[in-house]
């Protein structure tokens, strides 16, 4: 059936009464499975028609030789039958009216069988009907989510396929009308099983509750062939692999960055702690240089400390370890005091070496 051309397949499908719709790539394979059922109900009636026409042959036989065993009782019960009937008269309990209750007396005890066993048949083939119209279409959903999946070949908008679409596939596959079609549709808006088949309204996003307010119906589970899953599994792998990398990559980067701000402080802490040597040789070379008068003042400007230590074009940047190296030793030197004088005419912060005394308060 795999060799069949598209004309030989629809040739076979209208010579066993079913006519088909357009036969391309994707409603290819349910044509040939609607074929291979059409078959086998075709082979079961020509079965059927056969042991229906060989059972009055098998029948004729049994039926002549019970015809004579007939004829010979009522020949040996004629004289019986010869008797008077009032002779003695008996009555049969076989023959007597059955009970108003009995199961058995009436046909109408079989009457009130057969209307639910009539039933059970409907609704069992009406059951058959459903699953085969909702297999149908949960394959015609799936193989287009597919397609939409794979590259679209078909150009289809989205993989939610509306209602009119779907409806006249099924109606062309199956031969079922726009009812069942909707009962389809409600059985599974009343159902709490998951068929694999979502029904979505206008706004996608709101659940519907329903058939009217369908407008379009998507497989929740998209039929993709070997290649395509090939192809999206090797790109998804692909797509895995370079995030890794660019994870790891960043990783890297944000741990260069922090060992090259770590070695920044180090260095910045370095230098402070050396600007602090030499703040403490400047004011207490200039304590000593006012001990010899050398020096008007007793104490230095802060600013022309840092102007004689810092040359012009370093001061921007080393303007953080300046701070930091003043912050330190207003904190942790007592030998350099911070004052206040008029210098100049101005306010200026100084510093002061503080000699330390010779003998300590108890010896005094």
């Amino acid at each position: 059936m795999a060799g069949l051309s598209d004309l030989e397949l629809r040739r076979e499908l209208q010579a066993l009464g079913f006519q088909p719709g357009p036969i391309t790539d994707t409603t290819r394979d349910v044509y040939r499975n609607k074929l291979r059922r059409l078959r086998g109900e075709a082979r079961l009636r020509d079965e059927e028609r056969l042991r229906e026409e060989a059972r009055p042959r098998e029948e004729a036989q049994p039926r002549g030789e019970e015809r004579l065993r007939e004829e010979a009782r009522l020949r040996e019960d004629a004289p019986l039958r010869a008797r008077p009937a009032a002779a003695s008269p008996r009555a049969e309990p076989w023959l007597s009216q059955p009970a108003s209750g009995s199961a058995y007396a009436t046909p109408g005890a079989y009457g009130d069988i057969r209307p639910s066993a009539a039933s059970w048949f409907c609704q069992a083939k009406q059951k058959a009907a459903l699953l085969e119209l909702l297999h149908e279409l949960y394959n015609f959903l799936a193989i287009q989510a597919g397609n939409f999946e794979c590259g679209n070949p078909e150009n289809l908008k989205s993989k939610c396929i509306p209602v009119m679409e779907a409806q006249e596939y099924i109606a062309n596959v199956t031969s079922s009308s726009s009812a069942k079609f909707e009962a389809a549709l409600t059985w599974i808006l009343s159902s709490n099983k998951d068929v694999g088949i979502w029904l979505k309204g206008e706004d996608q996003s709101e659940l519907v509750t329903t058939v009217d307010k369908v407008v379009c119906l998507e497989s929740a589970r998209p039929r993709m062939g070997v290649g395509c899953r090939l192809s999206r599994a090797l790109l998804t792998a692909v797509t895995n692999v370079l995030i890794f990398f660019w994870c790891l990559a960043f990783l890297w980067g944000l741990l260069i960055l922090l060992k090259y701000r770590w070695r920044k402080l180090e260095e910045e802490e370095q230098a402070m702690y050396e600007m602090v040597k030499k703040i403490i040789d400047v004011v207490q070379d200039h304590y000593v240089d006012w001990e010899q008068d050398m020096e008007r003042y007793p104490y230095v400007g802060i600013l022309h400390v840092r102007d004689s230590l810092i040359p012009p074009q370093s001061r921007r940047r080393m303007k953080r370890v300046w701070d930091r190296a003043v912050e330190f030793l207003a904190s942790n030197e007592s030998r350099i005091q911070t004052e206040s004088h008029r210098v100049a005419g101005e306010d200026m912060l100084v510093w002061r070496w503080t000699k330390p005394s010779s003998f300590s308060d108890s010896e005094r």
